[in-house]
């Protein structure tokens, strides 16, 4: 397939007729359909010589599409179609040529003229790609905007390409500039990385030559090893649990598209606990400076507090219901997850061991599994034996914590077998009555 029929104006999901012929496509679309690239979301990239938030503005306005204005200062927006994006920037410098020269890599720095059918490499950018080579313009280029730096290893390990020596070591001269790179968009470029198992082995290389230093101060040899053995774990459990394996790739936000709900899975969430301290007040502060969202963060916490818990309990020769209760209750919906991190855990240390048998490994793991998957258990999905609002007026209970403490004591209560009827609830909440934590208590309700 060539480039002209991965990129012709049939494929867009606007006319050309909207664009003005002195426009052409840049970047990681070129790039990609040159390497015969496919992928299902297409992003399309236009540098024009003037007029491009006004081309945009008349593409999304015939399209009825959504529009973005990216930098007003900058001329550049975006057009967000259901399956696509077009981003219209404009020219930087007084040609097309002098654009291309003040990009990043040798192999986003071609263009396509769709008019004429033409490409324009003035860097031989193409010779990179058949070398299968990631090779930067120049050191002021990555200066200008140090989010570059981690591009390269994300364009690396997605592409299957190695970096240029020379690039490496000025990669590693730069790195404190990242200091300077707003949270949000190394955050962002990272979560790239995460959400792709290909890219994933890379972040080892990222915390090798320094560029997780400022960002992820608590990343380590030992927790970067776990991502690869959360992907391996995650097939494994494809395999054998595939009802529960189908949460982990569930978007965290129903309303991200694209690029930025692969990014937003359970499975891809979980693997940043191999960037943060174990410690999770240590974990949190990491994670709101890197701003990432509430959602977000309570996963990670989540898997923080009860894989060690989870792997405990299942090499335990025996262990209680309650406890097997508090952990489905800490967990929630992150469960799926924290079964992903135990295996991941029981992993490390295991490649190439032609002796492993992940059965063996799984089988602490059933019956837990099992319970979590039964939409009846009482264990992992229990139901208040009595009513708040019954309990509040056979006790004469006013409204408040004491009521949330008490339901909460019959739940487990409940889960332990200890009570079964609504009227064993309520004798069961009569004995309760004398124990309920007075207001000073109160946050440990």
């Amino acid at each position: 397939m060539s480039i002209d029929s991965l990129l012709a104006p049939q494929t867009w999901p606007f006319s050309s007729r909207d664009l003005p012929e002195s426009a052409y496509l840049v970047g990681g679309c070129v790039r990609d359909a040159l390497l015969n690239r496919e992928t299902a979301y297409l992003d399309l990239d236009f540098v024009l010589p003037e007029g491009a938030v006004e081309t945009a503005q008349k593409v999304a306005q015939n399209c009825d599409a959504g529009f973005v204005l990216l930098d007003a200062e900058r001329d550049i927006a975006r057009v967000v179609f259901p399956e696509a994006t077009a981003d219209f920037a404009l020219q930087v410098g007084d040609s097309l040529a002098e654009d291309l020269h003040r990009r990043d890599y040798t192999i986003n720095a071609i263009a396509y003229h769709p008019f004429s059918d033409t490409v324009v490499d003035p860097l031989q950018g193409q010779q990179d790609l058949e070398a299968g080579l990631l090779r930067m313009i120049a050191a002021q280029n990555l200066q200008e905007d140090p989010l570059r730096l981690l591009r390269a290893y994300r364009q690396a390990a997605q592409l299957g390409f190695s970096l240029d020596p020379q690039t490496q070591a000025t990669i590693r001269n730069l790195t404190p500039t990242l200091a300077g790179v707003a949270a949000e968009r190394i955050k962002v470029e990272l979560s790239y990385i995460l959400s792709d198992p290909v890219a994933t082995p890379w972040m080892r290389q990222l915390w090798q030559d320094g560029l997780l230093a400022t960002s992820f101060p608590h990343a380590s040899a030992k927790s970067l090893a776990l991502l690869s053995d959360i992907d391996r774990a995650a097939h494994f459990l494809d395999q054998h649990f595939p009802l529960l394996a189908a949460a982990l790739p569930q978007e965290l936000n129903e309303r991200a598209k694209g690029k930025e709900a692969a990014q937003r899975t359970l499975l891809s969430t979980a693997k940043w606990i191999g960037l943060v301290s174990d410690r999770t007040a240590l974990a949190e502060k990491t994670l709101k400076q890197m701003k990432f969202s509430r959602s977000e963060i309570n996963v990670i916490l989540r898997l923080l507090k009860c894989w060690p818990r989870l792997l405990q309990l299942t090499q335990a020769q025996s262990y209680a219901r309650p406890d097997q209760y508090y952990l489905y209750q800490d967990a929630g919906a992150v469960f799926p997850a924290v079964v992903l991190v135990t295996v991941a855990a029981s992993l490390q240390g295991l490649e190439g061991d032609e002796s492993l048998d992940f059965k063996d490994l799984l089988y602490p793991l059933t019956p837990w599994i099992a319970e979590y998957l039964n939409p009846h258990s009482q264990l992992a999905h229990p139901q208040p034996p009595i009513s708040g609002r019954r309990l509040m007026e056979e006790l004469a209970l006013p409204p408040g914590p004491g009521v949330g403490y008490v339901l909460s004591q019959l739940a487990l209560a409940q889960a332990a077998g200890e009570i079964t009827t609504p009227d064993e609830a309520l004798k069961l909440a009569r004995t309760l009555l004398s124990s309920i934590p007075s207001p000073a208590d109160g946050e440990q309700m």
